[in-house]
């Protein structure tokens, strides 16, 4: 083949390639387009039908929140013995157990509001035993009164992570 046969190929060639090309990119913007488009139209839809399950997500953490406060925990929670480490697992089983029966709803609120929850119940785990471990407290009656003392003087997680739900419900709306 010579060279003007080359250039008459490509001559041929070419504009079709542009046109291919061309035609590509206007059909994949146009489907993405239409995608996106059927994507809101269906979260406009399905809106009014999940705001309630969210607001009943955000009721049930501020539940679990309220009730794993270690202030109401302790009045809440009897000790089944006199030995403070025996109820000190015996409320740490009671926050676990209220934390596991609301994983669900992680699904319905935002990943930082699951993890300031997620951190109030840890620290609060943390206060029992950093309580059960001081010098003060030598029964379970004790490690109730040290854990609600302690607690007057400052405010437990729950009263934070009760705070980020309230701010986070208010922009729902």
């Amino acid at each position: 083949m010579d060279s003007s046969k080359i250039i008459e190929i490509l001559a041929y060639s070419l504009p079709s390639l542009i046109t291919g090309a061309v035609a590509y990119l206007l059909f994949s913007s146009y489907f993405k387009d239409q995608q996106n488009n059927r994507r809101w139209l269906l979260q406009k839809d399905s809106q009014p039908s999940i705001l309630p399950l969210r607001l009943q997500a955000y009721e049930r953490l501020t539940l679990l929140m309220e009730r794993i406060n270690p202030s109401q925990m302790m009045v809440r929670v009897n000790p089944l013995s006199t030995d403070k480490f025996d109820y000190q697992n015996l409320v740490i089983a009671q926050i676990d157990q209220e934390f596991e029966h609301n994983l669900s709803q992680q699904i319905y609120v935002s990943e930082e509001c699951w993890s300031i929850i997620t951190t109030a119940k840890n620290a609060t785990i943390q206060i029992i035993c950093l309580a059960t471990q001081s010098q003060k407290v030598s029964n379970a009656d004790s490690l109730r009164e040290f854990v609600i003392n302690e607690l007057i003087e400052k405010q437990s997680p729950s009263f934070a992570a009760l705070s980020y739900i309230r701010n986070e419900v208010g922009q729902l709306w």
